[in-house]
């Protein structure tokens, strides 16, 4: 059996797709996750392998709005899930 990736906290029981990439395959869907992926894909310095914490941490250092942040909460629930 496939151990746990180490997503920061985050136990995915062999999950092979980290919640920046997994972010980045969301460009085509709606809303604010759909804008957070499209912004994703035009930032350089986004954290592709990157968790939850650290998507919001590069929000925050280039000054994302609150609906960004909220689409990362919104996103963490579903990637969870997935």
């Amino acid at each position: 059996m496939d151990s746990p990736l180490d997503l920061g906290g985050y136990e995915t029981g062999g999950k092979s797709l980290p919640f920046g990439r997994w972010i980045l395959e969301q460009a085509e869907r709606g809303g604010f996750i759909g804008q957070l992926a499209s912004i994703a894909k035009s930032d350089r310095g986004f954290p592709k392998d990157g968790t939850p914490d650290a998507v919001r941490k590069r929000l925050g250092d280039t000054g994302a709005d609150p609906e960004m942040f909220e689409a990362v909460d919104d996103a963490e629930m579903d990637w969870v899930s997935w």
